[in-house]
């Protein structure tokens, strides 16, 4: 039993042993063998973006119905037909509607009669009343005639008005320039009109100029502002990259399975018409997209020399804790940098207070990870907006 726990406690200070050795000797090597990885202060891009998707639809559209009763006769317009304002795009049948008005003016007509004789009678009886040759009652009597046959001529001629405005429904005509999205009658089907107004024909304006109504989450809806620059694709041209502006957020936020998003309304130039009402788009819109003079990446600004130092090395740093900084070497000596933070994407940093072509310290990395090929020097900005790349001849413009 003495000689089982004699070969435990044997075995145990060999492992310690061992893993002393190991952790003492891959210190040493960390300390000795540090890889800094640099950058260089320059001129750059700060890109930021949010991704999202949406609904191509037309910027108006109008859906045309029918405010009377009655069988489709006839219809002049298809599925794709152009139309400007003011063209017949369909007829109902009219004979009720012109018996109708027949009807309301002979009732006008004798309206127009009672009146007009109740009008002269009364005439008479006020001459006879002011010479006090008929009584008071009579007189009376004369007024009520006359004001109750007035009352029933007026209402007679509104009707009339009304009977000519539904004969003039039964003929359809387009309210505005544009194309027939869809057609939801046939020629010979009864349309009625009650409470909601039938719809026939759905118009869209031009084509050529189409928006995008996209959901933005609402975690992301506060960066969105209007002006803000957009790229967005379809499935069906995924080859293409089409471009707009945001030029609308509306404030009523919609839920869906718990989740609140925001429509943002943006703006789609379609020469081509590819771009087709009811295409889903996904949508990058750019909360940030400026050139900045001086820019740097942002783990720049979390690197302190101290975890890193090595023998014969040495800081300077005359800052104070809270000043933002930046750390520079030359020679054994590292030294701190005062700047002042700008605009960030938290992958890349505006900094004032800092001359271009500066070569600062981003991070240090040990043997083992510098072994596998890490750069020397740090991108600033690997992120390039389509807006950037345009702008040098490329990408797709719509």
């Amino acid at each position: 039993m003495k000689r089982k726990n004699i070969i435990i406690v044997l075995i145990s200070v060999v492992a310690i042993s061992t893993f002393a050795f190991i952790y003492m000797g891959n210190m040493t090597n960390t300390d000795n063998n540090v890889k800094l990885i640099t950058a260089v202060a320059k001129r750059g891009e700060i890109v930021n973006s949010i991704s999202a998707t949406g609904t191509i639809e037309p910027v108006t559209q109008v859906e045309v119905g029918t405010q009377v009763s009655g069988i489709l006769t006839k219809l002049y317009v298809d599925y794709n037909s152009i139309v400007k304002k003011g063209d017949v795009i369909a007829e109902l049948d009219k004979s009720n509607l012109i018996i109708d008005l027949s009807s309301k003016q002979s009732s006008v007509n004798t309206a127009k009669s009672e009146y007009e004789y109740e009008l002269q009678n009364y005439n008479r009886i006020n001459t006879l009343f002011n010479k006090n040759l008929v009584a008071k009652s009579q007189y009376d009597i004369a007024i009520y005639n006359y004001e109750k046959s007035k009352n029933s001529y007026d209402l007679a001629i509104s009707n009339l008005t009304k009977s000519k405005i539904n004969l003039g429904y039964a003929t359809i005509y387009s309210p505005i320039d544009g194309v027939v999205l869809s057609k939801d009658v046939e020629q010979g089907q009864t349309v009625a009109s009650s409470f909601n107004t039938p719809t026939l024909f759905t118009i869209a304006a031009d084509l050529t100029d189409m928006q995008v109504v996209a959901d933005v989450d609402e975690a992301d809806i506060g960066g969105v502002k209007v002006g803000q620059q957009v790229v967005f694709s379809v499935d069906a041209f995924f080859e293409d990259q089409f471009e707009g502006v945001v030029t609308q957020i509306r404030q009523q936020g919609i839920m869906s399975s718990n989740v609140v998003t925001y429509e943002v309304v943006i703006s789609a130039h379609n020469p081509e018409l590819k771009l087709k009402p009811g295409l889903t788009a996904n949508i990058t819109i750019y909360t940030m997209n400026e050139i900045c003079d001086i820019v740097i990446p942002a783990k720049a600004l979390n690197f302190r020399p101290r975890s890193v130092l090595s023998s014969g090395e040495e800081i300077i740093d005359e800052l104070p804790k809270n000043q933002s900084k930046v750390w520079i070497k030359e020679g054994n000596v590292y030294k701190s940098v005062a700047v002042t933070l700008g605009k960030s994407n938290r992958t890349v940093t505006e900094i004032i207070g800092l001359e271009s072509g500066v070569t600062i310290i981003v991070n240090a990395v040990a043997p083992s990870i510098s072994n596998r090929k890490a750069p020397n020097e740090a991108s600033v900005d690997k992120e390039k907006s389509p807006f950037a790349m345009q702008r040098k001849g490329g990408g797709k413009r719509m």
